[in-house]
């Protein structure tokens, strides 16, 4: 888990095609890898990758083609500025929200307007997930969490502060710019536990979540 919060812009300096999935070799610039070991995650862009080789100056990733089909990683170049933040520890301070690295989809930059010292960026997600972004709520762009802050149909805002803008590769967005879009994990299970096909079978076996378990347990008053 991560907390969308960047914590170095690092990049891309070789890509490998490895029987039609790809090889990453990242040069992290100032991200701290004395902690990191072999198997560890590292978001990158907000995708969540495993530490395959410590390079002395980064870090080598396969990248699988479930996540090249459902994220922007496959058409970056040798050079391409990159988002990262090592995976959430125990004492970590959770100042963004819950992510997961897990990428839903590509999303696109329509606009970018100009908002005091901040900047206004417009998205447009796929129409299959913009169910899940909701005014006021959490969405994490390329590895950065954000608060929504409009909505109209498939587009949102995002309201850019010039610090997030500084630390992220979000300075060099221009319309037209895609990113990867990971909605809030809450919103997708949701839906799940809403799913009417799946009423009969739960109805048939009830949960032992009740009402009276939770005010047994101090959860209700």
């Amino acid at each position: 888990m991560f907390t969308g919060i960047i914590e170095a812009v690092g990049s891309l300096q070789k890509v490998e095609s490895r029987s039609g999935d790809l090889r990453l070799t990242v040069n992290t610039g100032q991200l701290d890898l004395s902690d990191v070991k072999l198997g560890d995650s590292i978001a990158t862009n907000g995708v969540c990758l495993t530490v395959v080789e410590l390079t002395g100056q980064g870090y080598v990733a396969d990248v699988s083609l479930e996540t090249l089909e459902y994220s922007t990683l496959s058409g970056l170049a040798v050079g391409s500025a990159l988002n990262l933040e090592k995976a959430l520890t125990p004492s970590s301070r959770l100042g963004g929200h819950l992510v997961s690295g897990h990428v839903d989809g590509v999303g696109k930059i329509v606009s970018i307007e100009p908002s005091g010292r901040s900047t206004v960026y417009w998205v447009e997600a796929p129409a299959s997930l913009a169910r899940y972004i909701a005014h006021k709520g959490s969405v994490t762009i390329d590895g950065v969490s954000l608060t929504v802050n409009k909505v109209d149909g498939c587009r949102f805002a995002l309201n850019i502060v010039p610090h997030t803008q500084q630390g992220t590769i979000i300075t060099g967005y221009r319309a037209g710019t895609e990113i990867n879009l990971e909605v809030d994990v809450l919103a997708r299970y949701l839906e799940r536990l809403m799913d009417p096909s799946l009423r009969e079978e739960s109805e048939s076996a009830p949960s032992s979540l009740t009402a009276g378990f939770l005010a047994e347990h101090g959860f209700m008053k």
